[in-house]
Parts: C-alpha cells; sequence; structure tokens
C-alpha cells in the first residue's frame, strides 16, 4: 500500500503547474484529430474533438463518446509496450495505462466525504491499473469483435458486478474488476453487441484516461448505472444519427437480477429485463451534438424496515441528456442533466410508512454539470466543472462506499461543486491532472429537524459535521 504525505500531494500540483509554466512556449505539436476513444464507457458517438487517444484506428470512431475535451496529440501517439505482431496480425490490440494520485479535504478528515473514486485523504492510491484486449469490427464487412477491460485498483469497488467481481474480491482497498467482457458481430454501421459492458447513460466514465477531473460529478457516481450485461444492437445510419438499444439485466448485474420473490429476496435471483438506449445527433461539420440515453427496468429498491428478511423491488429509470458545443478551436462547451427514479426507495423516514401499514414512497433525483474546457497550448488545457446534483429524497449519496469509511447516508438536499483542473501532456504517455474542488450542501429542512448528519468534515458518531468542503488533488497517468 503506497503512503504519501501532504507534502506529496503539495509538491505534485506546485510541480504540475510550475512545469506547465516552463513549457507553455513549447513549439506546438503535430495535431492528430484521431480521438482516444478506446477508453470510453460506451458507444455513444462523440461529438467533440478529444484527449488524445494513442494509436486508435479510425474504423473504432463510432465506438465513443465525448470525454475530455484536449485539442491535440503527438502524431505517433502513445508508445505501445503490450503490442505484438503476432497479435495485430489478428486484429487484436492490447493496451492500457495506470493511474496514480492522491487527494485532500481541508478539515484533516481521513475520507473525503461523498467524494468516491478518490475517497481515501491524504493517502495515496493507485486507482487503476487498467489492461485492455479488443478485436474491432471491420468497417464495410461483416466481421466479429469483442473486447475485455480488465481494472486493478482501489476504484475496483466502483465497478464491480453482482455475481461476477462480488465473488473473488475480498480486500476493501485493492480489488479486481472485469468491467467489460463481451463480444461482437456486425460492421461499423450495424452491430450486435453481448457481454457485459459499461453503460450508455451520463457524460463522465469509469477509465481515468476518458475524464478530464480526477475527481467525479455527483451524477455519476450516485446517479447512474456503471455497467451492465445483456444485449445491444447499434445502427449508424450516416455520420450524423447513432441509434443504439437492447435488453439488459439492470444496474450493475452479471447474474443477479430480481429477488425469486419479493417477500424473500436474498436467498436465490432470477433473470430481470431491462431496457438501455441511446439516440445521438451530431452537426454536419462535427462541432456539436446531442445525446439522449436512457435505461428502465426493475431493480431491488430497499430492505424492509418491519420485516428484515423482506425487500420491496420497483421501477428505475434514468435519462441523461448530453449537449456538446464545439465554440472554437480552442473553447468546447458540455451540459450533462440526469433524472432519476426509484419506485418503493423510500427515503426521508421509510420506517414510518411501513409502521403505519404503508408501502415506501417513490424517490428521485436529478442534475445538472456544465464544463469547459480551453485549450492553453498544445501541451495544457484548462477545465471548470460547476454542478448541481439534488438527492430529493435522501437515498443516493452515501458518505463513503468503502468497509472502515463511515458510511453516513440519508442526506436529502442540494449538492453543489465547483471543480477547476488543469491537464498537462508530458510526451506521448504520460498526462499529469491537478485539480482542485469545493463543494457545498443545503440541507432540506425536514431532515435537519430529524438531526440527520452531514457529509462533510470530521465524523461524530458517524456522521460527517460540515456542510462544505475544499478539496485539493493531483494523479498521474502513464499508457503503456
Amino acid at each position: 500500500m503506497m503512503t504519501f504525505t501532504r507534502n506529496t500531494l503539495t509538491t505534485c500540483i506546485i510541480t504540475s503547474v510550475v512545469s506547465t509554466t516552463l513549457l507553455a512556449g513549447e513549439p506546438a505539436a503535430v495535431i492528430d484529430s484521431t480521438p482516444y476513444e478506446s477508453y470510453v464507457q460506451n458507444d455513444v458517438p462523440a461529438p467533440v474533438t478529444l484527449m488524445p487517444r494513442a494509436g486508435v484506428p479510425d474504423e473504432d470512431v463510432y465506438q465513443y463518446r465525448a470525454a475530455a475535451p484536449q485539442e491535440a496529440a503527438i502524431e505517433e501517439g502513445a508508445t505501445r509496450y503490450l503490442e505484438t505482431d503476432f497479435l495485430l496480425n489478428r486484429g487484436i490490440e492490447t493496451y492500457g495505462f495506470i493511474d496514480v494520485g492522491i487527494g485532500a479535504n481541508a478539515w484533516g478528515a481521513d475520507w473525503n466525504g461523498p467524494i468516491t473514486f478518490n475517497d481515501r485523504a491524504w493517502q495515496g492510491q493507485m486507482n487503476q491499473l487498467y489492461l485492455i484486449n479488443e478485436r474491432i469490427l471491420k468497417e464495410d464487412q461483416l466481421s466479429l469483435g469483442g473486447r475485455v477491460d480488465l481494472l486493478y485498483g482501489t476504484d475496483f469497488l466502483y465497478t464491480v458486478a453482482g455475481g461476477l467481481d462480488t465473488e473473488w474480491n475480498s480486500n476493501r482497498y485493492y480489488g479486481l474488476a472485469m468491467p467489460q467482457l463481451y463480444g461482437e458481430v456486425g460492421t461499423q454501421a450495424l452491430n450486435v453487441k453481448f457481454g457485459h459492458f459499461y453503460t450508455l447513460i451520463g457524460y463522465e466514465v469509469v477509465p481515468a484516461i476518458g475524464n478530464f477531473f480526477y475527481t467525479h460529478a455527483y451524477t455519476m457516481q450516485y446517479g447512474e448505472p456503471f455497467t451492465h450485461t445483456g444485449v445491444l444492437a447499434t445502427w449508424n445510419p450516416n455520420d450524423q444519427l447513432s441509434i443504439i438499444g437492447g435488453i439488459t439485466n439492470g444496474w450493475d448485474n452479471w447474474d443477479v437480477g430480481l429477488p425469486t420473490n419479493q417477500a424473500n429476496p436474498f436467498p436465490g435471483s432470477t433473470s430481470n429485463a431491462s431496457f438501455l438506449g441511446a439516440v445521438t445527433f451530431s452537426s454536419s461539420d462535427g462541432s456539436q451534438a446531442l445525446t439522449l440515453a436512457n435505461s428502465s427496468g426493475n431493480e431491488f429498491a430497499t430492505a424492509s424496515f418491519v420485516n428484515p428478511t423482506s425487500a420491496y423491488v420497483g421501477n428505475r429509470t434514468v435519462t441523461s441528456i448530453v449537449y456538446s458545443n464545439e465554440f472554437t478551436d480552442k473553447l468546447t462547451y458540455v451540459y450533462q442533466s440526469d433524472l432519476g427514479y426509484q419506485a418503493y426507495a423510500g427515503g426521508d423516514i421509510p420506517v414510518y410508512y411501513e409502521t403505519q401499514g404503508q408501502q415506501p414512497g417513490s424517490a428521485y433525483w436529478y442534475g445538472v454539470n456544465q464544463y469547459l474546457f480551453y485549450n492553453f497550448t498544445d501541451y495544457l488545457i484548462g477545465g471548470l466543472r460547476l454542478e448541481w446534483f439534488r438527492d430529493n429524497n435522501g437515498t443516493r449519496v452515501q458518505y463513503g462506499l468503502r468497509d472502515g469509511s463511515p458510511e453516513a447516508t440519508g442526506f436529502a438536499g442540494n449538492f453543489w461543486a465547483m471543480t477547476w483542473g488543469l491537464n498537462y501532456l508530458v510526451g506521448n504517455n504520460l498526462v499529469i491532472r491537478p485539480e482542485l474542488r469545493y463543494d457545498w450542501f443545503s440541507q432540506d429542512l425536514g431532515n435537519a429537524a430529524l438531526g440527520v448528519g452531514l457529509p462533510f468534515g470530521k465524523t461524530a458518531g458517524g456522521l460527517g459535521t460540515q456542510s462544505d468542503q475544499f478539496y485539493g488533488g493531483c494523479d498521474i497517468i502513464w499508457q503503456f
């Protein structure tokens, strides 16, 4: 386990800022417009020029969604040390990256409140050691493809799927997840994918290399699924339209779906059919795009407070909108919003409903994220994220998800956050991402009257004591 000090965090941020200042006058790198699509989370086409993605073939362009819009890439791309002629001759590409970082809050708390992926404060984390093996479909003829992703590190906890990764992980800090394992058949214009894959919902993604910021938005952490298991069909009739739809096994499941019966959910399970789909419209010049995505199906809602051996199951639906506009060669704007619903989730005072002979009420969550990205140079990109997320019934956001963290919940109210960050490209394989973030929480009066704790700061009796938090972090991504 890596151990860093407060000086380590400070040095990481200062070194990055100083080095970007010193090197800002370097000659511009040769721009390669090939996007870096292989690391992203789903199959929605990217509407803007993205963070440089080394060595990605043109025929894979249909496979990605907008991520970090960094303008330039070194012409030859990142060096892929794992590629061999034997695999390349068979159309198989092998590559990956390692992401190491540190983050901390101004309160001196051991945990960074509801921040999930880099949850431990003042301790270095190897968030992701990520490995990909894939065979990309041919552009205009029937072919077979597929992909396997392996993620080892502290981020494993947020990508495990019920009935798969949960079976072999026991360490609370480091573990192994397989967020994607699928095959596909068809062409790039029309194909079918079957297996285990990332979601279509939202804007930010699980692989670190596919995001601009080290931390994540509340919508991504708490309002969206990460993976699905099922079948997806993709149709790209032209460069401006993409349609994806299929049936999955719900949120973050492998073979665990609905309980065998509502009154006895824990001994066994059956398959749970849910819809997953997305439609993307792009402008003819590629500068603008609009993506609508939806997931809907029955999901485990909440355990019964009156009878611990029973639970409630109901519809869970989330709809996301992502709009991007590349205003100039240097300035890009992205808008994202989510609207989520869960039947029988309870929240607020779920015990009250049951003691009165009623079923728990429905829960809602929704939020809006706005991003601005500016290319100062071919090596230095700045980013700003402003977000609002409402956990309407206190069922989504938690203070800590990892064993050993306070794990407090029930924060009904409004979460706000503003994040400033830089991405500095060092050579072909290295990206440094320092960031500063300020979060604040507006608690609903009903929860405050009930004595529900706050989501930030040092804990007292398992609950946070602060309504806001200042956070600083920095990570380094090296591709191989």
